[in-house]
């Protein structure tokens, strides 16, 4: 239901809902797919009989797992919880009534910290006045593309207490980001056999124009064939800011 995260800007991730589809370049080399076919490969069997919804049945159907939201509940010490590593809570095949069970389950557990990233701003703007909204969840969008930057927009919409951007990955430069209403920007590389390169110039711009507006900047990785392939460093140092606790910018 949980596991510790490699994931840099998060501790441990939590799905209550698994399986997704893609809808965008971005989802071209979906890690989450990749990982649900291993796991099943393995023997789904596993997985489910241990109450594990990392996967999802056959495929990577959309299935929500209403065991699951219990598991927050149980960590008495404060954590970092990326929410749905393995779906988009927003995804149309989700209820309006199990995300705000999930939400729900945020507010109950206020010591914690929420991570939720999306790719449908538009239907998460579209219902965002029928949920409750947690004042511990930290919600973004992915724009790894200038053909997507209209899910800002979404997004700064919605009464999300913090806001914040998943640049990952990173496929085209993105000179002009509308970052008012933005609390953090994320930046990533791909990762994968078949990773498509990011440029050097496209991250520097990104944090340039996070610096001139005074938001967090995390830089999360170059990419390559592994995540730590090619390092975190740009220009000879990590960024590694964030909304609540910036790093000291020099």
């Amino acid at each position: 239901m949980s596991t510790n995260s490699t994931i840099e800007w998060t501790e441990v991730t939590w799905n209550p809902v698994t399986g997704c589809d893609r809808i965008a370049a971005g989802c071209d080399n979906c890690y989450a797919l990749a990982l649900a076919k291993r796991l099943q490969a393995m023997g789904s069997e596993k997985y489910q009989n241990d109450g594990d919804p990392r996967t999802s049945g056959p495929g990577f159907g959309v299935t929500i797992h209403p065991r699951a939201l219990t598991q927050p509940l149980k960590w008495r010490a404060p954590k970092t919880v990326f929410v749905n590593s393995m779906s988009d809570l927003f995804h149309a095949k989700v209820p309006v009534s199990f995300i705000q069970d999930v939400f729900d389950v945020m507010e109950q557990t206020p010591q914690h910290t929420y991570q939720a990233l999306t790719k449908r701003a538009h239907r998460m703007n579209r219902i965002a006045d029928k949920l409750r909204w947690p004042d511990n969840l930290w919600m973004g969008v992915s724009v790894e593309s200038e053909d997507v930057v209209d899910r800002i927009g979404h997004l700064r919409e919605t009464p999300a207490a913090t806001r914040f951007l998943s640049c990952e990955p990173l496929l085209s430069p993105l000179p002009q980001l509308a970052l008012d209403d933005i609390d953090w920007v994320i930046v990533g590389g791909e990762s994968g056999k078949n990773a498509r390169p990011m440029e050097a110039e496209w991250a520097r711009e990104i944090r340039d124009q996070c610096l001139d507006a005074e938001i967090a900047f995390f830089f999360k990785q170059w990419g390559g064939i592994r995540p730590k392939s090619n390092g975190r460093e740009l220009d000879g140092r990590t960024w590694d800011q964030y909304p609540t606790r910036l790093a000291a910018v020099g």
